[in-house]
């Protein structure tokens, strides 16, 4: 019994928010067992291994085109971060481009992003829909849902390391599962809706980025209209997916495009 009494006190005292509410409201206490600098230094081993791997069979900014692109848009983005926090302006910010087939992007805890180039060509992209990606993404990294799945994971007694964690996150199938060592009961009851929260949240912040840094927050919609055409009803049922289902993602980002679309009037009105 003390025992249990003293786990739920550690519990409750590892529960607290990584991140101010910002427009959209975005407001949850967050279980937070593991420390942000365990997951950071895995993170960026991880990060460190993508790029030693892909730069030498030559996909990492191949394009300069493309490069520029994305990274003139991570840089309207970034100083938007402050609204949720303040000390992400002051993380070491990186943004690659990776020739891949892959419908992909990601950004590690600290700021290290990565955008293929499938996402780019396949869905012939244009710059709002890809700040609505890219806003998505970082909104990850700034409300640290990458710790708090690993949290979750050592809550649920999944044993899982950091780095099969970050690697199931970031670059799926290319390491140990992060849901290997859990039951198929607490997959269904904890981890896998606790990561459709996590989505809910980087598409609102997501859209708030994208509005302040002036884009169109309402190409977040086109964007996952697109990717349900792309995928053809491919995509396996609400309750056994880490993401939502395309038709309550497009209605959620329909309701909070226009929360934050007077955002983005001031942004293009302050040009």
């Amino acid at each position: 019994m003390k025992t249990r009494i003293l786990g739920c006190a550690i519990v409750l005292a590892a529960c607290s928010t990584t991140t101010e509410q910002g427009s959209v409201g975005v407001q949850r206490s967050q279980l937070l067992l593991v420390s942000s600098a365990e997951l950071d230094k895995a993170a960026a081993a991880q990060y460190q291994q993508v790029i030693q791997t892909e730069t030498p069979k030559g996909t990492v900014n191949r394009d300069p085109k493309q490069v520029e692109r994305v990274r003139g848009i991570a840089k309207r983005l970034i100083p938007q971060t402050a609204v949720f926090r303040k000390d992400a302006l002051e993380w070491r910010w990186e943004v690659n481009v990776i020739t891949s087939p892959e419908v992909n992007a990601w950004c590690m805890p600290g700021g290290k992003i990565a955008v293929y180039t499938g996402i780019i060509e396949k869905l012939q992209i244009t710059d709002d829909e890809l700040a609505a990606v890219m806003g998505h993404e970082m909104s990850h990294a700034l409300r640290e849902h990458s710790r708090e799945r690993a949290s979750q994971q050592v809550a649920a007694g999944a044993g899982t390391t950091l780095a099969g964690v970050v690697a199931d996150i970031f670059l799926p199938g290319s390491g140990q599962l992060a849901t290997q060592g859990a039951g198929l009961g607490t997959q269904v009851g904890v981890l896998l809706p606790y990561s459709r929260v996590h989505e809910t949240e980087a598409d609102r912040m997501g859209v708030e980025l994208a509005a302040r840094a002036g884009y169109d927050p309402r190409a977040a919609i086109a964007l996952w209209q697109k990717m349900a055409k792309l995928s053809g009803g491919s995509a396996p049922p609400q309750l056994l997916s880490t993401h939502p289902s395309n038709e309550a993602r497009i209605r959620d980002l329909t309701e909070f495009s226009q929360k934050v679309l007077p955002l983005y009037e001031q942004a293009r009105t302050s040009k």
